[in-house]
Parts: C-alpha cells; structure tokens; sequence
C-alpha cells in the first residue's frame, strides 16, 4: 500500500490536547490536519495547518468543516452525528462511522449494545429520572451515570445507600451494579478500513480518590496471562461487533474471581494510553492517524515497562499557568513530561502528563508517587 507524498486532508472535531498528540505524531508523515474547536486558544490553535474556531455540535458549522476534508475523524465524543452522518453520504470518510459516535456517546445506548451483543458487562437499569433512581433503591449499591454529556469524572456518581439518592441525577441514565473489583483495566484497540486489527497490551489504572478521574496508570497491567488474553479478546470483540474502524480504549473492571467486565469505551486516543507515546513501539496517536487513514497499523508492543501521571490542576489554584518542580523532575532518568499548552489552570483540570519509562517493574510505582509529588501545577499569584 503507497502513502502517497500529499496525503488527503484530515480534518478533526476538537483542538483539545489529544489533537495535539495527533498532530505532532503527522508531522513526520507531512499529514496536513484540520481542526475545529470552540476555544480560540485551544492547544491545537498554533500547531494545525488550519484551525477553525466554531462549535462541535452545530450542524452547519461541522458540516461546513467537514467539506473542506477528505477524511474526518474526532478527538471528542460530543459532536453534532447529524452533520457528519450527511457529509459520509456525500462521499466523505468519517471514522469513526457516526452512528458509532452516536452510540458511544449515550451510556444508555453503550450498555444495551454491550447487553445485545454478549459482551460481558455490570448489571444495569435505565432511568429517567431522579424519581426513577429512588424507586429503584433496593438496586443500591450502584453508579448512576448520566447518559449524555459526561466526562472527565463529571456525570457519574456512587450511591451506596439510600441516603445518597438525594444526590441522584435528574436527567435521563442508568444505574450500574457497583462492582467489588480488584483492578481497573484498559485495552485499546484499532482497526483500519482494510480490516486489519492490532490490540495494545493491558494497562492498570489508579484513580484520584475525589476526581474521579486517572492519576496513575501502570504498562503492563500486573495480571494473569490467562486475563490478559481474557482482556484483550473482549476489546477486539467490541470493536469489530461495532464494526468501527479507527482506535478504541476498552475500560474494563477485574473482578477478584478473575472475570473481566466492559465498564466504558472511548472511540478516540485515551488517557489510558498516552504512555505508548514513548513506552510502545507505535503510539496511539500515530495509531489513529494510521488507522483512520487507512494505513497499514503499527506494532502496539511495550518496548519496556512505564508509569503515567497525570498532571491535574492543584485544588485553590484558578489562572495563568506556573509549573513547579519540572526541572527536578526532568533532572531524573527515564521521566519525560508532556505539558498541553492550555494557558489557564483550574482545580483537577487536565494540564499535561509524564511518562516514565523503566527497564523493570520494580521501583516504578515508587518513582511515579516521587514525581507526583514534584511536579504541581498552580497558578501565577
């Protein structure tokens, strides 16, 4: 299969820091991209060979977007599906497809396809409402999750008795069955229009005890083999049972009898893999230019163990970016730091990450604690 030296023009719906690992891994490729994105001083704003300022959900402005591209892809799930389900009419390749887009991005829709297809997930209820969530309380303990418009932590929430139904979203979601897992997981997979398909091998990931979102992830996950296949044969199931071509990350909960269970999927690079940018012989970043493009895939295989940190906005600290701690931290072996060019803090706001990567295992979780706590990002006072 020839690249050919111009490529077709890739146009992306956000400008957020996932399109900017995007873009600096097509620079090698001299792969022109197009970027959409509300904020006008997004991190993609300098680095795209066009950036457009203007809404992700509205049908003419994406439609509009979207005709001066040959190939369009997302680093977000909210989008307006409508405008991209017409440009795919017309000719356009879209990927990942948005009737998939508009699956995803509805926890409600993702769990029935999960329940249709046999793919192994917690017991659930859908809701309504608030009033729905009470009338099941005897389902407690369980997450309630919004259906649209959550992420980063927001939209979801643990009720663990009926005192905490007063907290219940009012709004259509669900209620899932709270899972007494012994790890949290990740798998991402891709697969190219021509139907070839690669995993990335299993990650583990820590969570901030209040934000609900990953504060540490560890390559390679310390589970079973017998997981692992386990893992990663669920991934590759719900991406070809979706038929999606594109990357996809795989949450996944593991049980302490050792079953493994579909939390969530996120059809764009993820938080869970931006290890692979120095960790794995191919990124995911270049992994979803080469899946979109239909390019032949790249080897996914850790070339070593790695950490992950995620550089959050310190609590009490809204404003202009200061960074303490990073010539510290840089002072250390093998510890490489990926700030987003985002100009304004605020309290557990995604700023940047750090990979650290290792010959062995040992010692990698005490690092990674070691440069969390070097590193804070607070505000110029």
């Amino acid at each position: 299969m020839a690249i050919p030296s111009q490529s077709p023009i890739l146009g992306v719906l956000g400008g957020g820091q996932l399109g900017r690992m995007l873009i600096q891994s097509a620079i090698n490729y001299n792969q022109d991209i197009h970027i959409l994105d509300p904020d006008p001083n997004a991190p993609c704003k300098d680095l795209s060979q066009r950036f457009t300022v203007g809404s992700l959900k509205d049908f003419d402005t994406v439609y509009a977007f979207g005709h001066g591209c040959d190939v369009i892809t997302v680093e977000i799930e909210s989008v307006n599906t409508e405008a991209l389900e017409k440009l795919q009419r017309e000719g356009k390749k879209v990927y990942p497809q948005p009737d998939i887009l508009s699956l995803i991005k509805d926890k409600r829709k993702q769990k029935q396809f999960y329940q249709l297809n046999g793919i192994p997930t917690a017991d659930f209820i859908l809701t309504a409402d608030k009033a729905e969530v009470i009338h099941n309380a005897d389902f407690l303990p369980a997450v309630n999750k919004l259906g649209k418009e959550g992420y980063d932590g927001r939209g979801v929430q643990v009720l663990r008795s009926e005192a905490d139904l007063e907290n219940a979203f009012d709004a259509p979601g669900l209620l899932e069955k709270l899972i007494d897992f012994d790890k949290e997981i990740a798998v991402t997979v891709a697969r190219n229009e021509a139907g070839d398909l690669i995993a990335y091998p299993a990650v583990e990931c820590a969570f901030h005890p209040t934000a609900n979102l990953v504060e540490f992830l560890f390559a390679p996950a310390e589970i079973s083999r017998e997981v692992a296949e386990k893992a990663e044969q669920i991934a590759k199931d719900v991406i070809l049972k979706l038929g999606m071509v594109g990357i996809l990350a795989v949450e996944m909960f593991v049980t302490k009898e050792g079953d493994v269970l579909v939390n969530e999927v996120a059809p764009r690079p993820h938080n869970s893999g931006h290890h692979t940018i120095e960790a794995n012989y191919t990124s995911q970043f270049e992994q979803h230019l080469r899946s979109v493009m239909n390019w032949p895939l790249g080897n996914p295989d850790l070339r070593c163990p790695a950490a992950m940190i995620n550089l959050l906005g310190e609590d009490g600290f809204t404003g202009p970016v200061l960074v303490e701690g990073q010539e510290e931290a840089l002072a250390e072996q093998g510890v490489y730091i990926h700030l987003y060019g985002k100009k304004i803090t605020k309290p557990f706001r995604k700023m940047g990450h750090v990979t650290i990567v290792s010959d062995t295992v040992a010692g990698l979780k005490e690092k990674a604690q070691r440069i969390k706590e070097l590193i804070k990002i607070k505000s110029i006072s």
